[in-house]
């Protein structure tokens, strides 16, 4: 089932961190289906849980957009192993559609969490991969992209988005 995504600035669910979560049950399951159809069909390469308005530590990612199914990565209570470098890439995020910015992101990360079926799963991503892990578990714990950003650029972005938000188009 494709859920609505939650919008920057609508729900508190996105401004504030997401719990553990405790077990993996079939509703568990049923979600990330859920969020790998809601991502496939928005499109993006990436959905957190609480972009479907879910506080829990959960994320899906897949750089082919459906295309090869091994690509996807689906990950519960996720953290970071390992981050080095630095690219500084221009970026956009489901919950803030039609703005881009460009946000400074590690060029290696390594996460590690659990698969669907309870095991533990380490995967390392470089340059893209890398971006989208970040990105993702910035949604876990609070945070936008919107937020990493300072000065005119964020004011800007945020002001537009109040704005379409005061007129009923946000």
């Amino acid at each position: 089932m494709i859920r609505p995504i939650v919008k920057y600035g609508k729900e508190d669910v996105l401004h504030q961190p997401s719990q553990r979560v405790d077990q993996i049950t079939p509703d568990l399951r049923h979600l990330v289906e859920d969020m790998v159809e809601t991502m496939y069909a928005a499109p993006g390469i990436g959905l957190a849980a609480p972009q479907v308005g879910v506080a829990l530590r959960i994320f899906v990612i897949d750089l082919s957009l459906g295309r090869d199914s091994s690509g996807l990565i689906a990950l519960v209570n996720p953290e970071f192993v390992e981050r080095q470098g630095m690219q500084l890439e221009e970026e956009g995020c489901l919950s803030v559609p039609g703005f881009n910015a460009t946000v400074a992101r590690p060029d290696l990360a390594v996460v590690r969490g659990l698969d669907l079926e309870g095991q533990e799963r380490t995967v390392e991503g470089k340059g893209l991969l890398a971006r989208a892990f970040q990105h993702e578990m910035d949604h876990l714990d609070g945070k936008v992209f919107v937020d990493r950003l300072r000065g005119i650029k964020r004011e800007l972005i945020v002001r537009k988005i109040h704005k379409l938000n005061r007129t009923g188009k946000w």
